[in-house]
């Protein structure tokens, strides 16, 4: 299995999750890991200056619309057991774009990050956001067998 098979049962979790939660908005879930995310958001009319020019490529990307009102939601798609570097990785796209929800998934396991969130309980590391409201990432495992997210191993809950 390759990461990009992942890509496609992601995107349809995502959309569903953000459709859900988001009911009122107009939402599209896109596969972007081929394109910068500045020029995957222009597609859909939405500028952040914060990602112009600069080499961010989200793996998979819902945009929910609601009038002038848009949020970002990112996963970050791994099929080998996660490690600081990966949760460092989607945490400076955060800083830079501050998506409403981020998801660091795995088809393998928490790998390292499961004894730094659950056994250390630093869930600080995953916290992102503007400074005035602080958001977590969150960190789990993908069932490749049903082909979706094992709420069971998410970090934190939902």
């Amino acid at each position: 299995m390759k990461e990009e098979d992942l890509y496609e049962p992601m995107r349809i979790w995502l959309e569903q999750y953000v459709k859900d939660k988001y009911n009122k908005y107009d939402v599209v879930a896109i596969d972007a890991h081929a394109e910068r995310l500045d020029r995957v958001l222009s597609k859909y009319d939405i500028v952040s200056e914060m990602a112009n020019g600069v080499d961010i490529q989200i793996d998979v990307l819902a945009i929910a619309k609601k009038g002038r009102e848009i949020k970002l939601f990112f996963i970050e798609a791994k099929k080998t057991k996660l490690t600081l570097r990966d949760l460092g990785q989607l945490w400076a796209y955060c800083k830079l774009v501050d998506p409403d929800e981020a998801f660091l998934l795995s088809s393998a396991d928490l790998g390292s990050l499961n004894k730094l969130l659950n056994a250390f309980k630093r869930e600080d590391l995953l916290d992102f956001g503007d400074g005035k409201k602080i958001k977590k990432m969150r960190v789990g495992k993908w069932d490749i067998i049903k082909n979706t997210l094992d709420y069971n191993s998410l970090v934190p809950k939902i």
